[in-house]
């Protein structure tokens, strides 16, 4: 028996703060909401997906964001969502070199460290 595939990744976000989520992984990422489970909806939190993409963002109670761990997203136009990214009060800070990549970190809204990836052309 063996990994096979990701199926998501989970953030933590504090409490009552699901519209910031939305704004910044819908709105500016570009994933659609989708409902959570009956069952797990009481407890907050928020879904996204598009593609193979999937975030949950779970409510932690004495929450503290991911500053080293961290998603990283392959995207498409990096300038661009660099760019609206900080329009919306998101700077991204660029980081060293990696070999075959464009890439930046940006927090989400609760401080949780992102990385964005554009493969470069050949």
């Amino acid at each position: 028996m063996s990994v096979i595939a990701l199926d998501h990744i989970q953030l933590a976000m504090p409490a009552g703060r699901e519209a910031e989520a939305r704004a910044f992984y819908a709105g500016l990422f570009g994933l659609a909401e989708v409902e959570k489970p009956a069952a797990l909806a009481q407890r907050g939190g928020c879904w996204f997906e598009r593609g193979l993409v999937k975030v949950h963002l779970g409510v932690e109670p004495e929450f503290r964001p991911a500053r080293k761990a961290h998603p990283a997203f392959l995207v498409e136009d990096l300038p661009a969502l660099v760019a609206s990214l900080a329009a919306a009060g998101h700077p991204a800070l660029p980081d060293l070199e990696l070999p075959g990549y464009d890439r930046v970190y940006v927090d989400d809204p609760f401080g949780n460290r992102i990385e964005l990836m554009q493969p470069l052309s050949a």
